[in-house]
């Protein structure tokens, strides 16, 4: 297997430059590993997009190795697949145990299970022209989400009016990456290689396009609403007189003394000591 065509130069350079602009993209992720290194936490950070990372590097080392002149996939890819691989278990040693079971099912079911379904699928079932072909189609679907991926962000960026999680250089190489792969593909007459690209240059674009659109918005903070003293006060004011009320409401009556009422008992009772002398020992003592 050549590493160049001598034929065509252009497939080494452009296959060159991919290299060292995804060799850049690649470390992108280092300054997020060793701030999780120092605080020793994930800090909600997802693992999905390394570990899909890594399938993809597979797939494409893999696609490589099946097709002839291809060589230049095969170096990056492998550096992807070592990179990935430690980023992965930095992550499982300091995530939280949901998140870890997670990766680890997450890791088992992609890049073994599919991976190795994969390839024994293409490996027996396929031949010839129709291996390579199925293999190529197979890594534009991954490759193609691997692209779609900072939807989430450039979605992030429109929201928040906001670049701080879309540092402008990293949409620079990722917009290099594409065209320098695109041209590969070009150059190596590979559909395959060039059609994820296609979409990974519409997707660098429209993010520098975001950045130079939001580059200069300052974040809004929103201040707290403050009451004017005055409205306080008067407010203190009417609270006090609200209670006040509530408490003579809720305190029991004075006893309501009722004159006729022990007047009349009086003279009941003086009637009754002038009539029945020893009216004291018959009824009782008189009270009113």
């Amino acid at each position: 297997m050549g590493v160049f065509s001598a034929d065509n130069p252009w497939v080494f350079i452009s296959g060159l430059l991919g290299n060292i602009s995804s060799f850049v993209v690649f470390l992108a992720p280092l300054p997020t590993f060793i701030r999780i290194c120092k605080n020793k936490s994930t800090e909600g950070f997802q693992s999905i997009p390394y570990v899909v990372s890594l399938f993809s590097a597979m797939l494409w080392i893999y696609y490589a190795f099946v097709k002839s002149g291809a060589f230049l996939l095969i170096t990056i890819n492998s550096f992807g697949c070592v990179v990935e691989t430690i980023y992965i278990a930095i992550y499982l040693a300091y995530a939280t145990k949901q998140s870890r079971m997670f990766t680890l099912r997450i890791l088992l079911l992609l890049d073994c299970g599919v991976f190795f379904s994969i390839l024994l699928l293409i490996q027996f079932l396929t031949k010839g022209s129709n291996r390579v072909n199925y293999l190529g189609w197979i890594c534009v679907v991954f490759a193609t989400s691997v692209f779609a991926a900072p939807l989430s962000i450039m979605r992030q960026v429109i929201i928040t009016k906001s670049v701080e999680f879309m540092p402008f250089h990293l949409s620079l190489m990722l917009t290099f990456s594409a065209i320098a792969w695109l041209l590969y593909g070009i150059f190596l007459k590979d559909l395959h290689i060039a059609i994820p690209n296609v979409l990974g240059l519409v997707f660098g674009m429209l993010q520098m396009v975001l950045y130079a659109i939001y580059r200069n918005y300052k974040t809004v903070v929103i201040e707290e609403v403050k009451v004017p003293q005055h409205t306080i006060d008067v407010v203190t004011e009417l609270s006090a007189v609200v209670n006040s009320d509530a408490e003579e409401i809720g305190s029991p009556e004075p006893p309501i003394r009722d004159d006729h009422h022990h007047e009349t008992v009086a003279r009941s009772c003086t009637l009754q000591n002038q009539m029945l002398p020893n009216s004291n020992q018959m009824l009782g003592t008189c009270e009113a």
